[in-house]
């Protein structure tokens, strides 16, 4: 990537935000992301909402309001009937307008297979950015969503469990996190991410590198989402998955009594997960009400940010 060296640039890749932020005036920053993906559900109108909503997601980690967004899509014609592509944009829109945004446009390619997301844009303050780089030891770690979306879905694919069976998961997938993001910014947090493809662990490292801490986790503090584990202990695990616990073996020590199965979701690659958000230890209960009042899927302490080498993790 190039090095940004212009001043309007506040947050660009160095940091591995969630989206970058662009000074307009004094007070006004734009605040963009781009995500897609191949299908993770069978239903197309629900693939299509949760893939908006994790796009709309890398906004609301940084306290930015939804603007508009770009559809990005490819579709394999000639195999799959436009009529399913219907109903994928569908769900876009819809998740859209529950953002308060507006779809303006966008681009389609001929692909072997299909992939959905978007470019969202946003807007924000330049000074209430809420950037993954500022957490400081002390500060308590709080979770919005439940983890294991991405067990469950492979657990799907492989006829382990129904559709649904997996309602609970995508009901959780295409809540927007908008409620937890209003939430954040009227308690006042010092850092925030969200956690989706590089997993709970994967996501929570690259918070702690960029803010030079540590941070300690508690394992049964971290809510799954219905039948999780059972599915992991069977052996549904993405590939993505995988990687993502090979990726922060180095950087995370486990206690001795937690179990392959804890480890393997903690690490899950997640779609359209929660947001994770350090916020000073005074604050913490007014955070946990403020987002109850959102509510938001769930409001959980699970660990601890700590003075130690920067981005590792105890998990006890």
């Amino acid at each position: 990537m190039p090095v940004a060296t212009d001043p309007r640039i506040l947050v660009d890749a160095s940091t591995r935000d969630d989206a970058a932020v662009i000074r307009l005036t004094a007070d006004r920053a734009i605040v963009a992301t781009v995500d897609f993906f191949t299908p993770i559900v069978d239903d197309p109108y629900a693939y299509g909402r949760i893939a908006a909503a994790n796009a709309f997601s890398d906004l609301y980690a940084m306290a930015a309001t939804p603007l508009f967004a770009l559809n990005i899509v490819g579709w394999p014609r000639g195999k799959l009937p436009f009529e399913l592509l219907g109903e994928v944009l569908r769900g876009g829109a819809d998740a859209a307008r529950e953002a308060g945004a507006f779809i303006v446009g966008g681009h389609s390619v001929d692909d072997p297979e299909p992939k959905y997301g978007m470019v969202a844009i946003g807007e924000a303050h330049p000074d209430r950015i809420v950037t993954n780089a500022a957490a400081r030891p002390g500060d308590l770690l709080v979770l919005t969503k439940p983890i294991g979306t991405g067990v469950l879905t492979t657990a799907l694919k492989r006829d382990l469990l129904s559709e649904a069976d997996l309602e609970p998961a995508v009901t959780v997938m295409t809540t927007l996190n908008a409620g937890a993001a209003r939430a954040m910014v009227a308690v006042g947090v010092h850092a925030a991410t969200d956690v989706t493809g590089f997993g709970l662990l994967g996501h929570l490292r690259s918070l702690l590198e960029a803010s030079g801490v540590a941070a300690e986790i508690t394992a049964a503090a971290v809510p799954l989402i219905p039948r999780a584990r059972e599915m992991a202990e069977r052996g549904a695990i993405p590939g993505g998955t995988e990687r993502n616990l090979a990726s922060v073996a180095e950087g995370v020590t486990f206690a001795s009594g937690i179990g392959e199965a804890v480890r393997i979701l903690l690490a899950d690659a997640q779609t359209s997960g929660g947001l994770l958000i350090a916020v000073p230890p005074d604050r913490a209960p007014d955070l946990v009400a403020a987002l109850q009042h959102e509510d938001a899927p769930t409001a959980a302490i699970i660990g601890r940010v700590t003075a130690g080498t920067p981005g590792r993790v105890a998990v006890v």
